[in-house]
């Protein structure tokens, strides 16, 4: 072969090769950014302002997709699937709400896509073993109370404390029938100390609200003295300075390892993929943090205001999952009798 003829064919399988790289490798959004594209619906029970403080970084991660959220309290979204699984037309790829126990029935109806994240190995919460879903947030309920109105000395210490009559109809809890949280509350104390204790709480005065937000108010006012109540509630209003403190039981913190996962219905999976992999992440779960939540890896700080969670997780209340997700109706029916009839 001639070398003219030589160079010629080089230089055609360098352009071929440019051109076939120019068509290929990772897809570019418009001011050519990589990373997935398209559109990811996120169904959450996250606060509203908490998903807006995340957004930002959400935005700078993943600049060329569409990230959509429906927010709702745990039952709220649980309702909304319940619809779209009945007609088969699940418009959500990702889920992050708060009652574990919903994943294990997912898992069961063989819903979710399992996925193994690469950040697992850095989540020292709960996994499941095939990858269904993952401690993705920790919430914790807790006792709080009014500063203004009640020392440190007087506060309630343990769940019991709860019973003394000094709270006689000043103490309130979310609905477990509305509630994602409180249903695991509901749950874990029960087994714990018989649904005696909830006949026992509603004789000194229960009052019973359809969420964390609308305790929060009331207590604030001194119309209710004590509350069983999300931690991050009361750290959110605590670091603004409000007259609210938190309680963590001795006799044990109610810890719910809330998870995120994806359905196996998802039109994106890559996409999801990829967004999982961030809010497991260190920048994820710092802004997990910064929504007054707990992280699920050890290498990020808790959130302010907050113990670190291994000081009171080995004594945490047992909860009992797999009862919470078989016998879902039960329960609430028992609270339903016991202390709103």
């Amino acid at each position: 072969m001639s070398g003219k003829r030589w160079l010629w064919l080089c230089l055609m399988l360098v352009s071929l090769s440019l051109a076939v790289a120019g068509c290929g490798g990772e897809k570019k959004d418009a001011a050519g950014n990589g990373g997935p594209q398209g559109k990811v619906m996120i169904y959450t029970s996250i606060y509203p302002d908490i998903i807006e403080s995340v957004k930002p970084a959400v935005k700078k991660a993943f600049g060329a997709l569409d990230v959509q959220w429906f927010q709702g309290g745990t039952e709220k979204v649980m309702t909304k699937l319940s619809g779209e699984i009945q007609a088969n037309k699940i418009a959500a790829d990702l889920i992050m709400v708060a009652d574990p126990s919903y994943y294990l029935t997912l898992k069961e109806r063989k819903l979710l896509f399992p996925y193994a994240s690469p950040n697992n190995k850095d989540v020292t919460q709960a996994k499941d073993a095939d990858g269904a879903w993952t401690a993705v947030r920790i919430s914790n309920m807790i006792i709080a109370y009014n500063t203004a109105k009640v020392s440190a000395a007087d506060a309630p210490k343990t769940w019991k404390d709860l019973l003394d009559p000094k709270w006689q109809g000043k103490i309130a809890m979310p609905n477990p029938l509305l509630s994602g949280t409180a249903y695991v509350a509901a749950g874990a104390l029960s087994d714990k100390y018989g649904w005696e204790y909830f006949e026992n709480l509603k004789k000194n005065g229960l009052k019973v609200e359809e969420g964390n937000s609308a305790i929060q108010n009331k207590l604030l006012t001194g119309e209710y003295l004590v509350a069983i109540i999300l931690e991050e509630n009361i750290l959110k209003l605590a670091s603004k300075g409000e007259p609210l403190k938190v309680v963590y039981p001795e006799d044990g913190v109610v810890m719910i390892p809330s998870p995120i996962a994806i359905f196996n219905s998802s039109q994106n999976k890559e996409a999801a993929k990829t967004m999982v992999d961030w809010w497991l992440s260190k920048e994820g779960q710092q802004a997990i943090v910064k929504g007054w939540m707990h992280s699920v890896r050890d290498d990020v700080e808790p959130p302010k205001g907050a113990p670190a969670l291994k000081t009171f997780a080995d004594k945490a209340v047992k909860v009992d999952w797999v009862k919470l997700a078989t016998e879902n109706e039960k329960i609430k029916e028992m609270f339903r009798s016991k202390v709103l009839e």
